[in-house]
């Protein structure tokens, strides 16, 4: 357990391997994310930080300040080095450098942007150049765990030609056409949930210990989920599917790289703040800042109700009357508990239509909740 870890995620903290990347992007829609909080201008918002994308993505609605915040110092590091990118690189350098792009020069485009990060992202960064040299946006654990399926199982399913055309722009029809008369194959399913279950994702994708709050069969759900984007969405402007398909996002990009977000992300730089340190932590800082905004990508899935109940709580206390509190759940339901009524109203009817176009296909649900007060 690291020294700065809360008591009450002993759970996660002392059974996890926190000292490698385990998500070199941020899974979740930045998009969704981002019209669900609906930040005003001077916003100080609170984000899990993960790999930094959603964090950055946050910066383009001009918040006064964004806190950053993770129990592992490799998310950190990931995000201190979008950061340095930002500041140092031109726009297609910098998708170059993540892996979005095709590049043989990403040591140096490195190198660039090395000065502008702290000793401790420095000494981890320096120490991976091959990682580097494969994309940083392809690091983490849960990325090899997609390329895995991506060279070893998709080929057995469908051909480059397949993929090809899956992402090619269609109309609806034409993607549903295409979705029920040439993707959706027995060996899709059958491949699909011996890959997605609870053992193998556990193995080789998120750790084992995630899944303790989880009941029931995985993989069935996560097939359900992605047959909605793949056969109602649009699988060619999905930067999330091209990543899981080709590695790469093609002309699909996340909020926080796309070329029209990327000035206002650098100009508001010196907004965001990270800090190594749970949420708890951030919550009991005595004297400590309201929030208007919390982006808590899919944290209570890891926690038990009570945890969660307590947690929300805590937020609740720290916000800001109006404040909006967005997550995910995967496969643990998880959302204000009846105790918190007065204090947390759900935005249930505007949740579930983001999550009708929720990209990041994986979550059962996306929640909403808003703060009605704050303790007299």
């Amino acid at each position: 357990m690291k020294a700065n870890a809360h008591p009450d995620h002993d759970t996660i903290a002392r059974r996890v391997d926190f000292s490698r990347i385990r998500y070199a992007q941020c899974w979740e829609d930045a998009d969704v994310l981002l019209e669900g909080l609906d930040l005003s201008p001077g916003a100080h918002c609170l984000s899990i930080a993960s790999a930094g994308d959603n964090s950055l993505a946050l910066l383009t609605k001009n918040p006064a300040r964004v806190l950053a915040i993770d129990l592992n110092p490799a998310q950190l590091a990931c995000l201190e080095l979008r950061v340095a990118a930002f500041r140092r690189l031109q726009h297609g350098e910098l998708l170059e450098l993540i892996g979005s792009r095709p590049s043989e020069r990403r040591g140096k485009l490195y190198a660039e942007c090395r000065g502008e990060l702290g000793g401790e992202a420095r000494a981890f960064w320096d120490q991976e150049p091959a990682l580097i040299e494969s994309g940083i946006g392809s690091a983490g654990k849960f990325e090899r765990y997609f390329e895995t399926f991506r060279r070893r199982v998709l080929p057995c399913i469908h051909g480059r030609r397949t993929v090809a055309r899956l992402l090619e722009p269609k109309t609806p029809s034409q993607v549903r056409e295409f979705y029920q008369g040439t993707w959706d194959t027995w060996r899709w399913r059958a491949l699909f949930r011996v890959f997605f279950s609870r053992t193998v994702m556990g193995w080789l994708g998120r750790d084992p210990r995630f899944f303790d709050q989880v009941e029931g069969p995985v993989a069935p759900r996560i097939l359900e989920r992605t047959r909605h984007a793949l056969r109602d969405l649009d699988p060619a402007g999905n930067p999330y599917l091209h990543w899981i398909l080709t590695g790469r996002h093609g002309l699909a990009l996340p909020a926080a790289l796309r070329e029209e977000n990327f000035e206002g992300v650098r100009r508001n730089l010196d907004r965001l703040e990270w800090r190594l340190a749970s949420l708890e932590e951030v919550i009991e800082e005595a004297g400590g800042e309201r929030f208007d905004a919390w982006n808590l990508s899919d944290l209570f899935e890891y926690l038990t109700e009570s945890q969660t109940e307590k947690l929300l709580k805590g937020i609740a206390d720290r916000s800001n009357p109006g404040a909006r509190l967005a997550y995910w759940n995967m496969l643990a339901p998880r959302s204000r508990p009846d105790s918190l009524a007065r204090r947390l109203r759900p935005l249930d009817s505007l949740a579930a239509d983001l999550h009708d176009r929720d990209r990041a296909f994986f979550y059962s649900r996306f929640v909403l909740e808003e703060v009605t007060g704050v303790p007299s």
